[in-house]
């Protein structure tokens, strides 16, 4: 099955939206799993391995919550550049990516149910929700547990709850998280000041693609680090509490910004601007970094009527895979960022010049 096909566009992925949607990207749930008797897939040879594929492949493809004609295939059978593409579109993990024989995905049509087959744990199961949607995803993440439950015996244990690979995961396997675009926190230097905050609540904050990785374009996960001792709703709740004050500190980040250093911040957005309309050659990071400006832009009413939609599918479409999507011949780093800048320049000419608004006037 051709991942390309099945996947929606990025202009169809990126006019989704929810709550709160200017500051969070996404709300993600997802639940870690393991087959009761049968050893974890980090220690599993290679028949165990796959004959636990097979059974998990076979029941989740068929669960009434992956639709009618969900994608479902090994990791084997999935070249470099499809994997890549799903990790830019946040279905699979970047440790699932590298997974071969003995490993695989399941997807509905909607792009809201994923499953990982053979992860770190034999399930790795999330709902994604656009926007702040944690308590939707939450109960969406659940009906599928529980359907797949009625099929498949999980490892249990009655003082530590559901058993994973990781001790981190362990009791309700559960991470709830959330992509914030926080450009306000950034530039008014209170970033650090949020993330310590937040680490003291027993929550992280990670990059773009998650542990390990950077918060190109002032994009941020915060989830949850511990698993046991809380009920699912009791963490979903937290961490919606928690989300909901980060939202109101970005907010008067960005209103302090454009009531007290207009000019700084149009400054940013201003050069952003310039340099997505005019350059010959960017890098995927400086791409990321200056559409978080643009998008910031957006988002104050500086574009007009401009929707936040066109500046998140330039995210999407300037990601390598993305770029490589199509095109036979394999990019090298220089013809992909002179391709990024192609494409940018083309997309960025029916942007209205950015117009500041006046001072003392707040967006809408």
């Amino acid at each position: 099955m051709n991942v390309l096909e099945f996947l929606s566009t990025p202009a169809e992925a990126c006019r989704r939206n929810g709550p709160n949607d200017k500051i969070v990207f996404s709300s993600r749930v997802r639940l870690a799993r393991n087959l009761s008797g049968v050893p974890f897939p980090g220690h599993a040879k290679k028949p165990d391995r796959i004959k636990a594929f097979e059974s998990l492949m076979e029941a989740v493809s068929a669960l009434p919550q992956m639709g009618n004609e969900p994608f479902s295939e090994g990791m084997d059978k999935l070249n470099t550049q499809d994997k890549q593409l799903l990790v830019e579109r946040h279905l699979i993990s970047r440790e699932h990516a590298q997974k071969s024989a003995g490993s695989g995905l399941v997807l509905n049509k909607e792009e809201t149910v994923c499953v990982m087959v053979n992860e770190e744990d034999h399930l790795r199961m999330q709902a994604l929700r656009p926007g702040l949607q944690l308590k939707q995803a939450w109960l969406a993440i659940d009906a599928v547990d529980t359907s797949l439950q009625e099929k498949v015996g999980f490892a249990f244990d009655r003082h530590y709850g559901y058993l994973t690979a990781c001790p981190t995961n362990l009791g309700t396997g559960i991470r709830v998280s959330a992509m914030l675009h926080l450009p306000g926190l950034v530039l008014a230097e209170q970033i650090n000041q949020i993330i310590q905050a937040v680490n003291k609540l027993g929550l992280a904050v990670r990059g773009l693609y998650g542990e390990g990785t950077e918060a190109l374009g002032n994009i941020f996960q915060v989830s949850n680090q511990m698993t046991l001792g809380e009920s699912e709703a009791e963490i979903v709740e937290r961490i919606n509490k928690v989300l909901l004050q980060i939202i109101e500190h970005e907010e008067n980040a960005r209103l302090f910004q454009l009531e007290k250093k207009p000019k700084v911040l149009f400054n940013h957005i201003g050069r952003a601007y310039g340099v997505l309309s005019h350059s010959h050659t960017i890098t995927s990071k400086e791409t990321m970094n200056l559409l978080s400006h643009l998008r910031l832009g957006i988002d104050l009413g500086l574009f007009g009527t401009t929707p936040k939609a066109v500046v998140d599918e330039l995210f999407l479409v300037s990601q390598p895979a993305h770029l490589q999507a199509g095109r036979p011949q394999k990019l090298d780093a220089e013809g992909r960022d002179a391709l990024r800048a192609d494409l940018l320049r083309e997309r960025m000419k029916p942007l209205p010049s950015p117009e500041p608004v006046p001072t003392g006037e707040k967006p809408t």
